[in-house]
């Protein structure tokens, strides 16, 4: 079994406000230092950003002025011996991005969505990361006349190569949700995605972030996924939650709602010795809106200490038993020896 450590990244909006669609903020907003603080003290290594957490009021400032804060941002980081790990274009909130970046119906649109994450891509670059996530959050519909899905595919993968053109050395991690906040997504599981990302100009550039939640709002098993990309030495990054069933995207702490299923996600990736890649395990977690400010970090530290609980765990687990087992087609037995494992 690989010993390899496990690098952490977090991101600013993992210490939200605590607003949800059904009411507003009810903790003050934290400070991006606070944050970088924050990782710190909890051990993490890597920040998370997206374009505008980097580079506050982009869409404002002129390219040279992009890259001089963004590289502002990296002294900043290596100052707290920290790296950035991605960027991701944030096109889901700007007007332009109301009916999907990449796939709306409006031309100009369009290209103010590439013309962005092109931007991002020099956002990456001077933060000394060279992977783009895309979480294609508006690309789809609500309804589905509205947009045909052939040429939403297409427009997908132009989107695609033009984010590849802009440096012959950033790489792409789509990460897909199958619905929300559209009601169908053009992009919803991670076949999808390297579906996708095989059309592309350089399909070797082109890869995958999995949040566990994402999977399971598709129906799917996170684990199942993980090992899908694995496979394919296409896993790049991965965001650990938890969600209790095919509801709203939840952000639970991993292991939270289904701590058996939180174990063969960290079996994959122990499996594959995910951690020699050294690629990040990130907590795409939310503290509860109940939790008062001075505690509002809880839900990372218990993220991280399950994540850390069940690499224990999994380096173990009687693998010889398990084996034996499984040759004789025991599956009962072989059940049982997982729970009596988990339970101690």
């Amino acid at each position: 079994m690989p010993e390899s450590q496990y690098r952490f990244s977090v991101g600013p909006w993992n210490l939200g406000r605590g607003a949800d669609p059904f009411g507003p903020p009810v903790r003050p907003a934290v400070p991006f230092d606070d944050v970088l603080a924050v990782a710190v003290d909890l051990g993490f290594d890597g920040i998370q950003f997206h374009d505008d957490d980097a580079v506050p009021d982009l869409e404002d400032l002129s390219p040279a002025q992009i890259v001089a804060k963004a590289e502002a941002m990296r002294k900043k980081l290596a100052d707290m011996n920290l790296v950035a790990e991605f960027v991701a274009p944030r096109l889901w909130e700007h007007p332009h991005g109301i009916d999907g970046g990449y796939t709306s119906n409006d031309a100009a649109c369009r290209k103010w969505a590439i013309d962005r994450s092109k931007r991002a891509v020099d956002v990456a670059m001077a933060l000394g990361c060279d992977l783009i996530v895309l979480w294609p959050a508006r690309e789809g519909t609500g309804v589905r006349e509205s947009k045909c899905p052939v040429e939403a595919s297409r427009r997908l993968v132009d989107a695609v190569n033009a984010i590849l053109g802009a440096s012959p050395t950033v790489r792409i991690a789509i990460e897909p949700k199958p619905n929300e906040p559209v009601d169908t997504a053009f992009i919803p599981t991670i076949g999808h995605a390297l579906a996708l990302g095989a059309r592309s100009a350089d399909p070797a550039r082109v890869g995958v972030l999995i949040e566990s939640a994402h999977a399971i709002l598709a129906g799917l098993d996170p684990s199942d996924e993980m090992g899908f990309a694995l496979a394919a030495g296409k896993l790049w990054s991965v965001h650990l939650n938890d969600q209790n069933g095919l509801k709203y995207d939840q952000d639970k702490v991993f292991g939270a709602a289904n701590l058996r299923g939180a174990f063969d996600q960290v079996r994959v990736l122990e499996a594959a010795d995910y951690a020699a890649t050294g690629a990040f395990v990130g907590f795409d977690v939310k503290a509860q809106r109940t939790q008062k400010a001075e505690s509002a970090t809880a839900h990372l530290a218990t993220s991280q200490a399950v994540f850390l609980k069940l690499v224990e765990k999994v380096r173990t687990f009687p693998v010889n038993t398990a084996d034996e087992m499984i040759a004789q087609r025991d599956y009962e037995a072989l059940e049982r020896l997982v729970l009596e494992h988990l339970l101690g």
